[in-house]
């Protein structure tokens, strides 16, 4: 008999996701705050939205965080490269060494 341990992610009682690691739960858990947050926030604005707008639109700007503050930093929409946004390989080639552990350094590339 095999042993699997799963992490659940639960919002107000009901199951949103499960994932193999901690660290993705964890990182899933924060984006769904990040989410509610953008929902307040656009709710408050002013802006003629339902709430179903205002919630569809926070879950994409925070599942698109690297994008968001990428625009925000340049005033530039990100390159796409090879299907994927530049800050988005970017940030998972980062991801990725971090979780390696070595010590490379990853070099930053300038948008155009």
């Amino acid at each position: 008999m095999a042993v699997e341990t799963k992490f659940v992610v639960v919002r107000k009682g009901e199951e949103k996701m499960t994932f193999a690691s901690k660290k993705e739960a964890d990182a899933y858990d924060k984006m769904l705050d990040m989410a509610e947050t953008f929902t307040d926030w656009l709710m408050q604005s002013g802006l003629a939205l339902e709430e179903s707008q205002a919630e569809s639109m926070a879950l994409l700007l925070a599942e698109q965080k690297e994008t968001v503050q990428h625009i925000l930093r340049t005033s530039k929409l990100p390159e796409v490269k090879g299907g994927e946004i530049a800050s988005e390989v970017e940030a998972s080639e980062k991801s990725d060494a971090d979780e390696v552990g070595n010590d490379q350094k990853i070099r930053a590339v300038k948008a155009a």
